[in-house]
């Protein structure tokens, strides 16, 4: 094995059982300007190949051990960058076109002329270049389109986030022009229909003082129910509009969750309902009305128990990190369609078929009142979940 450096132009491997033929090549291409290695058999230019990684290899056709056309195979296949040029000493075409399909760039018949042997190494590298050039080319147009597929992604990405918070801006929106709409309609409509109701209240119960008729008192009885029907509602519908009076005290959140769950201890345990407390921190004592945060968990807690009426698991989920409050409260009941999911903090809206529709409505109010928010995370045939997330204030 030889090799000669001399101020390359490119780097050949000479594979070739004459030794006449590997001298006498290496001293042309070597005078040409190539750094050439040479290998008496193909096991060894094998092993050269894996060390110099040449840019041509020149390989006999009939050598022993590996013949030509083996080591023509394993070439290409193990090193698709190097090019190889085949010395044959038959000229039949058959040869030729085997040898072409094989991956030969290009074969030369014995004996051959130097300067013929020169121009086909360099119209060979010249070729090489441009492939090699061009598949760096499509390497880098495919990486360059991975690239903007990936901008593309990320930008749909973003688009869908800020058309998804544009939603829910314009959501919030919505429901605070709902309650404002509802706040200026209540209150007219408590003037309006309070007195009236005020002056059948009276006189039902002037007419029940002067009834002696079990049958008439009965439906004087009905009247005054209704009567305290019409106002509870109007009370529930200012409630949900507009804060009625309050007073400040501290709150602490754990213990207004388990004082509310103590009160809804007989239901659950008739439904055979499963309450699951969750409290990984418990934040701070802060600043509220705890009539009204009282409201907020009475009436999530209500709807959760209407949807596990044949049992299941009521979880409430207490946290916080250094900006806000979390809780969530979730059920295993049936869950709601989307199309409700949409509506169910609008006043009046119900699926029930007794109730005002009033009490998320209160609950959002109440929430907006702290500077939370209030959402439905998921509500599918598992379940229910609401999520609250109140603002941490500094202590």
């Amino acid at each position: 094995m030889t090799t000669v450096t001399n101020a390359s132009k490119g780097t050949i491997l000479i594979i070739d059982d004459e030794k006449v033929i590997l001298d006498l090549t290496s001293i042309v291409l070597s005078n040409r300007g190539y750094t050439v290695y040479t290998a008496p058999d193909a096991m060894v230019g094998l092993e050269e190949l894996e060390e110099h990684h040449p840019s041509l290899v020149l390989l006999d056709y009939m050598m022993p051990v590996m013949d030509g056309f083996t080591a023509l195979k394993q070439i290409r296949q193990r090193f698709p960058d190097t090019y190889v040029i085949m010395f044959t000493g038959k000229g039949n075409e058959e040869i030729a076109v085997e040898l072409m399909k094989a991956g030969a760039s290009d074969y030369i018949l014995k004996p051959f002329n130097n300067q013929d042997l020169v121009e086909r190494i360099e119209s060979v590298l010249r070729i090489r270049a441009v492939e090699l050039r061009n598949r760096e080319l499509m390497a880098e147009r495919d990486k360059l389109l991975a690239e903007i597929a990936e901008w593309n992604r990320e930008l749909e990405e973003r688009v869908r986030e800020k058309t998804e918070a544009l939603q829910k801006a314009q959501a919030e929106i919505v429901q605070s022009e709902k309650l404002a709409s509802l706040g200026y309609l209540s209150a007219g409509m408590a003037h309006e229909i309070r007195n009236p109701l005020n002056s059948i209240n009276l006189f039902a119960q002037l007419l029940k003082s002067g009834c002696e008729e079990p049958e008439k008192l009965d439906y004087i009885d009905k009247i005054l129910k209704e009567v305290d029907r019409i106002d509870d509602i109007m009370r529930k519908l200012l409630d949900a509009s507009k804060r009625p009076r309050f007073q400040l005290s501290e709150v602490r959140l754990d213990r207004v969750i388990d004082a509310t769950l103590e009160v809804f201890r007989p239901q659950t345990t008739l439904y055979g309902i499963e309450v699951v407390r969750a409290f990984r921190r418990v934040p701070p004592p802060f600043q509220a009305d705890p009539s009204e945060i009282e409201q907020i968990f009475t009436n999530l807690f209500l709807n959760a128990i209407h949807e596990m009426q044949e049992g299941g698991t009521l979880a409430v989920l207490l946290d916080h990190d250094d900006r806000e409050v979390i809780i969530r409260i979730s059920d295993t009941g049936r869950g709601m369609p989307p199309d409700n999911v949409k509506k169910i903090f609008d006043p009046f809206f119900t699926t029930k078929t007794s109730g005002s529709g009033l009490g998320l409505a209160v609950v959002l109010r109440i929430v907006k009142t702290y500077q939370g928010k209030i959402t439905v995370e998921k509500s599918d045939e598992t379940g229910t979940t609401f999520a609250i997330r109140l603002p941490l204030l500094p202590s």
